[in-house]
C-alpha cells in the first residue's frame, strides 16, 4: 500500500496536467511515480527538466538505463527496478544485458567502468577514491560524461528515494531484488 497515493491523472488541476501531458508525450502514459511526484508540481517539473536534459546529453539512451538499473538494484528499489527495466528493453538492452546492469558489470570495458563507477558513487555515498575516477578515465570517459554520469546517478537516487519512501505502487511488469536488503 502507497504511502502516499498517486494523483488521478484525469482530475488533476490544469498546472499539474501540462506536466502529465509532457510525460505521456514521453512515455505514452502517465506512471505512478509521476502521479505521485505530482503532490509537488515544482518537484515533478525538477524531475521532467533534468531527465529531459540528460537526454540531450552525452551518454547514450542505453548506457543510461544501464546506469540506472544499477543504481536501482544497489538501493534495491522495486519501483525503479522494474521502470528501468522495461526503459532498458524499449532501449534495446537484451535481458542479459539488463541482468547485467543490475550486477553492475558488463562484458563491455566501458559500460562496465562505468556501472562500477555508478554503484561506487552509491557505496561512497560519493566519496569515490582516486582509482575510481582513474578507472573511468582510463576507459575513455572525459570530464563532462564524467559529469553527467555523477548527475545521473544522484537523479536515480532522488528517484529511488522517493519510490522507497512514497511506497509507490509498481505498475511496470514487476522485478526482484537480486540483492539482500
Amino acid at each position: 500500500m502507497p504511502h502516499l497515493a498517486p494523483i488521478d491523472a484525469n482530475r488533476a488541476p490544469s498546472a499539474i496536467q501540462e506536466l502529465f501531458d509532457r510525460v505521456r508525450d514521453e512515455l505514452g502514459s502517465v506512471p505512478n511515480l509521476f502521479r505521485t511526484l505530482a503532490h509537488s508540481p515544482a518537484a515533478l517539473a525538477a524531475l521532467l527538466d533534468a531527465s529531459a536534459a540528460l537526454a540531450e546529453g552525452a551518454l547514450s539512451p542505453r548506457l543510461r538505463e544501464q546506469v540506472s538499473l544499477a543504481v536501482a538494484e544497489s538501493n534495491l528499489c522495486g519501483y525503479c527496478l522494474a521502470a528501468h527495466s522495461a526503459a532498458g528493453a524499449a532501449v534495446g538492452l537484451s535481458d542479459e544485458e539488463i541482468a547485467d546492469a543490475r550486477r553492475g558489470a558488463s562484458p563491455d570495458r566501458r559500460t562496465d567502468a562505468a556501472l562500477s563507477f555508478a554503484r561506487r558513487i552509491v557505496a561512497t555515498g560519493g566519496r569515490v577514491a582516486e582509482a575510481d575516477l582513474a578507472r573511468i578515465r582510463r576507459a575513455g570517459f572525459d570530464e563532462p560524461q564524467i559529469t553527467e554520469l555523477i548527475v545521473l546517478v544522484g537523479l536515480q537516487q532522488l528517484t529511488n528515494t522517493f519510490n522507497l519512501v512514497a511506497g509507490t505502487e509498481v505498475d511496470f511488469p514487476p522485478v526482484e531484488s537480486r540483492e539482500a536488503p
